[in-house]
């Protein structure tokens, strides 16, 4: 044996009965699990950690994570290694970098410059790669072929494909063009993305039809593979954006996965029973579906992303465009304060809710940290004018927090049967949203310590064999003999979130230990030098 973690209380990742155990770790999985009540030996190994007072449980999956680049630039990836993460899911909502050509590299490194960095003229990251498997590949080499923090699986994103095949047009496909898009969509998962992602209210993604998507739905339920959007509204049109997607996988037969599936703005605050019966309604009809939240009430994106979509028609450089033309920018200004733009889910924009949370121009750092309101009034300014000077300025770039999320509908949904944790983490800015660094141990520390929302065990299910099973690994989310010993141990009576809003960049407490395939990542609360990261591929026969 190479480890035994000695006496923890084994939270198994199934949501059952935790139990006291001595857990064997051999050659990168656990080997033996000898239980308090076993007879016998116990086992032994060249090192032993003392596990009294410490749980054990599976590594925590991210089921919506934003470090596509990061993990290619920052070896320590502390944001989520330090929170026990032990699996990551990238290529969400629709953008990211790949599968593309130089052209499409170039714009969505501009679009997304503000999740990723990676913009024109940063040389942090190398974009060697094209396809979703040269993607994959890089990350396997990670640096100097040592491997990546922690391990990646990829979703094909729908804006990107469609961006690579029509562009930035509004407008339906073409029947050669559809047919590319489903080529593009299953190439990447015959290369191992486990599923499709969507951003349907970002562009060029949100550009296409129900039928367009259900047809690409079908692709991934060939491959066994899920759909994963961020649907059309999560405000004033929210639970008709979750039906719109129920009935699109039904119809395209394909699993479901509901990205940061919540109920925001003034027009939702305590709908969530509502979108929680919609979802027992589905899955009692037999849908395959699961959904992520994070346990905060605001949002976090791009302040670009707040305009109207045909305002984003053509891409970066057609925004700026309209952005810089008096009459088209008077015009984008009503519709977002008046009428409600659908990049702002169909609510009119309340700029007091709007808090720039990073610039990619160091030298626009003064608007980091205020409200656009607040920005606006120290300029004896309406606050569109300040919105759209650092729009222009910061070439789309800023990042926000948007203040529009409910406490009650957060508890509601996170007590779901088929939920499941995503940080929904955007590690870029000067102020990045805590949730970046503090999403896990805020689930364990706050809500089931603190509060009393879900048991330990059932959040460790949450987090662990659920979103396991969602992805189709056979050996990971679970503390098995046999299983890939990506584990986590900790503190159940101190972890906790050490990031907060003033601070988001503190990493948390009470999470002495990580392992990926029984390497020490975490090692006594301290980042080691180990890259046990991989990429995790979705396998010919849909398991991973």
């Amino acid at each position: 044996m190479d480890t035994v973690l000695r006496d923890v209380r084994v939270l198994d990742g199934s949501g059952g009965p935790s139990y006291r155990a001595d857990v064997a770790l051999s050659q990168g999985r656990i080997a033996t699990i000898h239980r308090e009540t076993d007879g016998g030996p116990r086992p032994g190994a060249a090192r032993v950690v003392d596990g009294q007072g410490l749980a054990l449980s599976p590594g925590f999956i991210d089921m919506h994570a934003h470090s596509d680049l990061a993990l290619l630039r920052d070896p320590a990836h502390e944001a989520k290694a330090a929170q026990g993460v032990t699996l990551e899911v990238l290529g969400q909502d629709g953008l990211s970098y790949a599968p593309v050509d130089d052209r499409t590299l170039a714009e969505v490194r501009t679009q997304i410059t503000g999740w990723n960095g990676g913009g024109p003229g940063d040389t942090s990251v190398d974009f060697t790669w094209r396809t979703v498997g040269g993607y994959l590949d890089r990350l396997d080499h990670g640096f100097d072929g040592q491997g990546i923090a922690v391990n990646a699986a990829y979703l094909v994103p729908q804006g990107t494909v469609r961006m690579l095949a029509l562009g930035w047009d509004d407008r339906p496909a073409t029947a050669d063009e559809l047919t590319r898009m489903k080529q593009l969509v299953a190439e990447g998962l015959e290369q191992g993305a486990v599923g499709l992602s969507s951003g349907l209210t970002y562009t060029p993604g949100m550009y296409a039809s129900d039928t367009e998507l259900t047809e690409l739905c079908r692709v991934v339920a060939r491959y066994d593979g899920y759909y994963c959007p961020h649907h059309r509204s999560y405000g004033a049109g929210a639970l008709q954006a979750y039906e719109e997607m129920v009935a699109l996988t039904r119809e395209a037969g394909c699993a479901l996965h509901l990205a940061h599936a919540t109920m925001n703005f003034g027009v939702n605050e305590g709908r969530a029973p509502e979108l929680l019966a919609l979802l027992d309604s589905a899955l009692d009809a037999g849908a395959d579906l699961t959904l992520d939240t994070y346990p905060y009430t605001p949002g976090c994106t791009t302040l670009v992303a707040m305009l109207p979509s045909w305002a984003s028609e053509g891409g970066p450089e057609a925004i700026l465009a309209r952005l810089r033309d008096e009459a088209t920018a008077e015009r984008i200004r009503r519709v977002m304060e008046v009428d409600g733009a659908d990049g702002c889910h169909g609510v009119p924009i309340a700029w007091d809710t709007i808090e720039i949370s990073g610039v990619a121009d160091p030298a626009l750092s003064g608007y980091v940290g205020k409200t656009v309101a607040r920005s606006a009034a120290e300029r004896g300014e309406e606050p569109w004018a300040t919105a759209r000077r650092l729009l222009i300025d910061d070439r789309l770039g800023s990042t926000i927090l948007q203040h529009v999320g409910h406490e009650d509908n957060v508890r509601r949904i996170m007590r779901h049967r088929v939920h499941t944790g995503g940080s929904d983490g955007i590690l870029q800015g000067h102020k990045p949203h805590p949730r970046a660094y503090g999403t896990f141990p805020q689930y364990l520390g706050r809500y089931v310590r603190e509060l009393g929302v879900l048991s330990l065990e059932e959040c460790v299910a949450h987090l662990t064999g659920r979103p396991a099973a969602r992805l189709r690994l056979p050996d990971r989310g679970l503390v098995r003999e046999g299983y890939r010993a990506d584990l986590v141990l900790f503190d159940p009576g101190t972890v906790a979130a050490g990031s907060t809003f003033e601070a988001p960049r503190t990493l948390p407490v009470g999470i002495p230990h990580v392992l990926i395939d029984g390497r020490f990542v975490i090692e006594d609360g301290r980042r080691t030098d180990v890259l046990a990261g991989r990429s995790v591929r979705r396998t010919a026969t849909g398991r991973g």
